[in-house]
């Protein structure tokens, strides 16, 4: 069985997914802790910190790191239901994308559950700032889904402002997002690691940015593979919301506590959205059956 490790903890993990029931969700379960409950509900409720990761905690204290890059394909690919098993404290970096996460999952198989899915419909603005970054969720421009629209902006030329408009399906996920690894900078290094983050970072696992080029030996897999990834971390993040969102995200600069104050004021916004139950839809989805994935 292969051992991966946590990108911030350095923390060697074993993920297991497993099907679960129609109106479980993402559930996560910490496997290594006893004597007190071990469930985490992947849900805006039990987000306990945002800094470089997302992370979320239940009333016993007990947490589990860097969820997105799950959470993301999760959202990618239409899947609604699923236990996330894990003995330790962070989900496996993998390589720094959600691309094995979306492998896993694929070679599970997926299989539709007899429920209509319900969805959050987006009926007025909701914009929340931090400072120059923004981001807000608007009614459907015509797309019956998430529409996003993101801007990014970095004073190291090796990304300098990069922008990307995606329509959310499985399809746009799989061709245009999954693949976008998460990035660092070499500057960066010494007092992230003086915090305790980033001990199982590699070039392995991120892309590594150092005074206007990437480090990485193999480059860059898209040209703007930055924004890209931060659109991959902000599905995962939209996700926390507890169902699909059908709408636009329009996001300037974001970052994990931006897209975590977003989905806290859609969820403390009732009369801006609603439900709905999409019809037609073979979703809520679950794996069709169980699977261990950890890094190789």
């Amino acid at each position: 069985m292969c051992a991966g490790i946590g990108v911030h903890s350095g923390a060697h993990v074993r993920m297991v997914l497993s099907p679960a029931p129609v109106d479980t969700g993402i559930v996560f379960v910490r496997s290594d802790v006893r004597a007190v409950d071990n469930v985490i509900s992947a849900h805006a409720d039990f987000v306990s910190e945002t800094r470089n990761c997302t992370t979320i905690r239940n009333a016993a204290g007990v947490e589990l790191a860097t969820i997105e890059h799950l959470m993301s394909a999760c959202a990618g690919l239409g899947v609604d239901n699923l236990i996330v098993e894990v003995d330790g404290p962070e989900l496996p970096i993998l390589d720094g994308s959600s691309a094995q996460f979306v492998q896993v999952l694929l070679n599970a198989g997926l299989k539709g559950q007899h429920a209509p899915q319900r969805v959050i419909r987006i009926l007025e603005r909701i914009e929340v700032r931090m400072g120059a970054k923004s981001a807000a969720l608007l009614p459907s421009n015509g797309f019956d889904g998430l529409d996003l629209d993101v801007t990014i902006r970095f004073a190291d030329p090796a990304i300098g402002v990069q922008r990307r408009c995606v329509e959310l399906t499985p399809q746009s996920f799989l061709s245009d997002i999954a693949d976008a690894r998460t990035f660092g900078f070499m500057a960066d290094v010494d007092a992230m690691r003086a915090a305790g983050l980033g001990r199982g970072a590699s070039m392995d696992n991120t892309l590594v940015v150092d005074s206007g080029r990437v480090v990485n030996p193999e480059g860059l897999r898209f040209e703007d593979e930055f924004v890209r990834h931060k659109m991959l971390d902000a599905i995962g993040d939209l996700a926390m919301a507890g169902a699909p969102i059908c709408g636009r995200f329009v996001a300037d600069q974001p970052g994990h506590a931006l897209n975590a104050l977003l989905v806290r004021a859609l969820l403390d916004t009732p009369e801006a959205w609603r439900w709905e139950h999409e019809t037609g839809s073979e979703t809520p989805r679950e794996a069709a059956q169980p699977l261990v994935a950890a890094a190789g």
